[in-house]
């Protein structure tokens, strides 16, 4: 597939901050991005060339929307998969509708990384309370009980230290399908971010060490501090991934690392992402633009590292502090836009670079 340079159109599909920062670093390549968003408030829009107001279900909308850009991406994982389906065959899409399908299951993700011979935790699907005892009995206490659709940010999970406490958590969720995951006692979580083109040419970027709380990422640690080896694990099985959902654009995978050195894959997603942020200011090419160039066919950039970071996510009114982070040498200042700072809403982020210890 030949490259669309620049005065390419590019359309993506959601709104939020990663679509926005994307829309920054197209522009950089010279490339007018098209957001396609159901949202009122869309940061992307801020500083995309276009914008569609539309349900994502809209095809009306979305054949205009087709015709009006040379390819389309996404910024978020939960773009549904009839949506991805119905632009495929009318312009340049990436990631596939297939991609998006295994990300969006949670059951479907894990099934397709074991059979890639890679570990993750161990897991049973639920669909009914008695689905539910019987997992308990297999897999033990505690456990983490989540949807298998839709969670994010620590949304829609819950640890069960109980059967007691697995139906309580499996009826706030609605009784909707769900996954039972066995609890991993890992030392440290941890992401590695590739990117891979059309020609199945691919590049990775430093291991990120992270830090969460709430279930939402707090900090992002860059180097991460673990041994070569199980670096290179992770950057391995994250190409395997990519190489076997046929992947273009950019791909997180989120790791937990045990105290053997153990690798265990805990989720994919199928974007950019806020473990990557810390590629803006210090790596040659950020995981946007690599994005970016993916989609559109370019050669993708270096991702060598350019000094020693560490990210932290701005939560509700810690974005408040602007002024005081504006001043902190070193650090580079990041604000999506965002009017309400609600609590545990990412507001923006700051990353702090140091020279590069060798």
């Amino acid at each position: 597939m030949g490259p669309l340079g620049p005065g390419a159109r590019l359309g993506i599909l959601g709104g939020g901050q990663l679509g926005r920062m994307i829309a920054l670093a197209a522009a950089r390549l010279g490339v007018k991005c098209h957001v396609f968003a159901p949202e009122g408030e869309a940061p992307a829009c801020d500083v995309a060339a276009a914008a569609t107001r539309a349900p994502y279900t809209d095809e009306d909308a979305l054949a205009r929307f087709a015709e009006q850009v040379d390819a389309v991406t996404i910024e978020f994982e939960n773009v549904p998969v009839e949506t991805a389906a119905f632009l495929e065959p009318r312009t340049r899409f990436a990631p596939s509708a297939d991609a998006l399908a295994v990300a969006q299951d949670r059951v479907a993700e894990k099934s397709f990384v074991n059979g890639l011979s890679l570990q993750t935790a161990l897991f049973a699907p639920v669909s009914t309370t008695a689905d539910l005892d019987g997992a308990l009995k297999r897999l033990g206490l505690p456990a983490i009980l989540k949807t298998r659709r839709l969670g994010y940010d620590g949304k829609g999970q819950a640890r069960i230290k109980s059967a007691e406490s697995g139906h309580a958590a499996f009826a706030a969720i609605g009784e909707a399908p769900a996954i039972l995951e066995a609890f991993v006692p890992f030392v440290a979580e941890a992401s590695v971010i590739v990117c891979r083109g059309w020609d199945g040419a691919h590049v990775a970027y430093d291991v990120a060490r992270n830090l969460h709380a709430g279930g939402i990422l707090r900090e992002s640690v860059v180097p991460s501090g673990l041994s070569r080896t199980t670096e290179e694990a992770a950057r391995a099985a994250a190409f395997r991934i990519a190489d076997a959902l046929g992947f273009v654009g950019t791909l997180t995978v989120e790791l937990f690392i045990t105290a053997e050195g153990d690798v265990l894959v805990n989720e994919i997603a199928p974007r950019v992402h806020n473990s990557g942020h810390w590629t803006i200011d210090a790596a040659e090419t950020s995981q946007f633009e690599n994005h970016v160039r993916a989609v559109l066919g370019w050669p993708l950039g270096s991702t060598r590292r350019t000094g020693d970071v560490v990210m932290r996510n701005l939560l509700g009114a810690e974005a408040a502090e602007w002024r005081a982070l504006a001043a902190r040498e070193g650090a580079r200042l990041h604000l999506y836009g965002k009017e309400e700072m609600a609590t545990g809403r990412k507001m923006g982020h700051v990353t702090e670079v140091r020279p590069r210890q060798m």
